[in-house]
């Protein structure tokens, strides 16, 4: 091996060693995150979680269908979790605030500086790193799902939740899928594709409910814990 080589070979191994530290020292941010959530969240109380996109402006139809689906949640003796951003998110936490409820706000920090919406509680907004964190803290003290039009944020919150009911890793718990004409298309897709395939079975679709109608939304977390118990869902 050459000086020239011999300088590379050890500028490589200097560079993974460097990034081996890295990984190990990550451990403990990672560590602190589920801390932090866990000691935060255990103490809210039974909120429902309200996904959609971040893109939605306040005179959408579904901002203002969120928001109000929140409000009556809140009457129904319910807190709103939220990603804590814009669109669908402030519009979940504004129907709580208004109502006088528990606002959560679950804020990730992004490249483009997303900013936590208004109507998050001053004691209630926690802020993450690791997208995987923030899905845990959701799918453990969200007693329901309720999920309005979104991206990719949203299709990923929502197949979580789907993954871990459906391989029996968390308590069952409401999935309510909000805007027939939206979310239609892709239950069209689960039963002609990957229902046809073998891929998930008829009892699936058992896991989440398609609605167009808010009271209908809140009706069927209401009524889940009418017979079920309140808890942490792992």
């Amino acid at each position: 091996m050459d000086k020239k080589d011999k300088t590379a070979k050890e500028i490589e191994t200097r560079n993974w060693t460097i990034i081996k530290a890295h990984d190990s020292w990550s451990v403990f941010k990672i560590m602190s995150e589920f801390v932090n959530g866990y000691e935060n969240l255990s103490r809210i109380g039974p909120c429902v979680a309200i996904f959609g996109s971040a893109r939605l402006k306040n005179d959408n139809i579904y901002y203002k269908q969120a928001e109000q689906t929140a409000y009556k949640l809140v009457q129904r003796g319910f807190g709103v979790i939220t990603g804590g951003g814009p669109g669908i998110m402030e519009a979940g936490n504004k129907g709580a605030h208004d109502a006088h409820g528990k606002s959560v706000g679950l804020n990730i920090v992004l490249p483009h500086e997303q900013q936590p919406n208004p109507y998050i509680d001053s004691d209630k907004s926690i802020d993450f790193d690791y997208f995987y964190i923030r899905k845990t803290m959701f799918t453990r003290y969200a007693q329901g799902f309720i999920a309005f039009p979104g991206g990719f944020g949203t299709l990923d919150e929502l197949s979580e939740a789907l993954t871990l009911m459906q391989t029996n890793k968390i308590a069952n718990f409401p999935i309510v899928l909000f805007g027939k004409d939206f979310w239609s298309g892709l239950v069209d897709w689960f039963k002609q594709i990957m229902l046809t395939k073998g891929m998930i079975a008829e009892d699936d679709f058992m896991i989440f409910k398609v609605v167009d109608d808010v009271d209908e939304a809140v009706d069927i977390i209401d009524n889940f814990y009418k017979k079920s118990a309140l808890k942490p869902n792992f």
